[in-house]
């Protein structure tokens, strides 16, 4: 039974495929900050078949990555995957834009990456594989006017995950990055299911993507993949 760790997976795509994943009776690991969302999630976990720890913090608290991935090793023996979904954005030029804006978003979306795949990886090497999955944006390959701190937390992220890709896999641990484009969650000014958002991607089309990417066999790896609604023009 696979054993997979999800990061902000109390809303949106997070919570989506924690749903997903439950169906198929795994091992969850749920990180997320609120831990009232978590509990109630963990319950809904428990009732589709599936099993699940829970991690209330910030995703930028390395005491709370070690402290993650070092008890769900311990609880279910292994860790298969990881995905790196926690993420927010800040939009505005960037002459407006202030030093605490600034290090939140890397805080979040890069750091938070980092030390969730550093931890991941030495507990992969021991088991002898594994998977990492950084759900980045479109944005990490363009940038848009008033994006400025969000691309370039995008584009980081994504560096980073091209280079660990690199390092780890003569260890079978595989880096796949996901860009999607605009999804119907919590992340945008508008609330999830909005109108607005009719024509966009929905939380499950990405869990749905997600899962796709996570289950190639063994000796395949999707390195990169770009999902956008059919609205959008990237």
């Amino acid at each position: 039974m696979k054993t997979i760790l999800i990061t902000g997976a109390s809303k949106g795509i997070g919570r989506a495929l924690a749903l997903k994943l439950a169906a198929e009776g795994l091992n969850l690991a749920l990180v997320a900050r609120s831990r009232a969302e978590l509990e109630t999630l963990s319950n809904e976990v428990q009732r589709e078949g599936g099993h699940a720890l829970i991690f209330a913090g910030d995703v930028a608290d390395e005491a709370l990555a070690t402290k993650a991935v070092a008890d769900t090793v311990a609880a279910y023996g292994k860790l298969d995957a990881v995905v790196n979904n926690a993420g927010f954005g800040i939009f505005k030029q960037a002459e407006h834009l202030t030093v605490s804006e600034w290090d939140s978003i890397f805080e979040t979306n890069v750091k938070g990456t980092f030390l969730f795949s550093r931890e991941a990886v030495q507990a992969m090497k021991l088991s002898g594989g594994g998977h990492i999955v950084n759900i980045a944006s479109d944005v990490a390959k363009r940038v848009f006017d008033g994006g400025s701190l969000y691309c370039a937390s995008k584009y980081a992220q994504d560096a980073f995950s091209m280079a660990l890709r690199k390092e780890v896999r003569p260890h079978k641990i595989k880096v796949s990055v996901i860009y999607s484009g605009l999804v119907d969650t919590h992340f945008h000014s508008r609330p999830q299911g909005d109108p607005y958002h009719a024509a966009w991607l929905t939380a499950e089309d990405m869990a749905d993507t997600i899962h796709y990417v996570l289950s190639a066999p063994p000796h395949v790896v999707i390195d990169e993949l770009m999902i956008h609604p059919l609205s959008q023009e990237y």
